[in-house]
């Protein structure tokens, strides 16, 4: 990215608020509001809440309040508003539709009745993450086929992903690259309950809010390049993607807001303030050579990609103790 381009820079808080951030989701957050301010960029704040079964606007809020409490401040989205909103993916179906029939009317969308138990079954292949792998069964579905199991289940839709392999430089890790065909399959972009899956809704939502930086914990590695062949797809121009470690739990596993590992309400209700808990997120990034107080300001001279470990890293025990 050119200096004249990173001036532009436009990076986004994406949370999902199914609830409290924790300590990993803060890192993630701390490192975009970084990558973004360091060169001059701005921030979008949009409220991944597809799910109803799992999200809240009562968790929005609260995460707005906590990542304000950080000091990690955006010009646009949450309750600020702004002129590509709505913010929450909830009051956004009606662009998902319109992009979804854009691809429907090209022919690239078909219907899979298969249900989770067929999807996972032990037999089932998996692509070096552990990602279970869409066989194609419905690919070829004859029209009275279709007809036939739509009278037995309601289908999702699934993208025809082509053998192709796509190349891309991640702004962390580098070179790298997938077979879409051997290493994604096919894709859902619909679910069965008439839920857009999150695949379709963050590159439309990244396209119109004019998203040109994506910093993610880097279990969303795998899914950039079929990120990036909707982009294709559409027309637009993918952003740069720069992908983080994990933090993980003393016994290994990633962090979870199911589990409430480590999340900031209880960090906030033992006391530490937003500069300790900023500071010993630094630490971790490496950043500050010892786990001071620090604001997201004072870190911006200090901020380089160079200095932030490739390696998931373990939560040291006494780190918020």
């Amino acid at each position: 990215m050119s200096t004249g381009e990173a001036q532009k820079a436009t990076g986004r808080f994406a949370p999902s608020p199914s609830g409290r951030m924790h300590v990993g989701n803060l890192f993630s957050a701390l490192l975009a509001w970084l990558s973004a301010r360091s060169v001059g960029g701005r921030m979008v704040l949009r409220l991944e809440d597809l799910d109803p079964d799992r999200t809240s606007r009562a968790w929005a809020d609260r995460i707005e309040e906590d990542l304000y409490f950080l000091g990690l401040d955006w010009e646009e989205g949450g309750h600020l508003g702004g002129p590509n909103g709505p913010y929450y993916q909830s009051e956004r179906t009606e662009l998902y539709k319109m992009a979804f029939a854009q691809l429907e009317q090209k022919g690239l969308l078909y219907p899979c009745f298969c249900t989770r138990a067929q999807l996972h079954t032990a037999e089932a292949p998996h692509n070096s993450d552990g990602e279970t792998l869409y066989t194609g069964c419905c690919r070829e579905l004859t029209p009275e086929q279709i007809m036939h199991l739509s009278s037995l289940r309601r289908p999702a839709a699934r993208l025809r992903l082509p053998d192709e392999t796509i190349r891309f430089e991640d702004g962390h890790y580098g070179r790298l690259e997938q077979n879409l065909a051997s290493e994604c399959g096919d894709i859902i972009l619909r679910r069965s309950d008439g839920v857009f899956a999150y695949q379709l809704a963050v590159v439309v939502d990244d396209i119109a809010m004019g998203v040109t930086q994506v910093v993610r914990g880097r279990d969303l590695l795998s899914s950039t390049p079929r990120q990036m062949y909707l982009y294709r797809l559409f027309g637009a121009e993918p952003p740069q993607y720069i992908h983080v470690p994990l933090l993980l739990a003393q016994d290994g596993r990633r962090l979870s807001k199911r589990e409430r590992d480590l999340d900031i309400g209880a960090l906030r209700a033992h006391g530490f303030t937003a500069e300790e808990i900023v500071g010993r997120i630094a630490y971790l990034a490496g950043l500050l050579p010892h786990p001071f107080p620090a604001r997201p300001q004072e870190l911006l001279p200090l901020f380089s990609w160079e200095k932030i470990p490739k390696k998931d890293l373990m939560l040291p025990e006494d780190l918020f103790s």
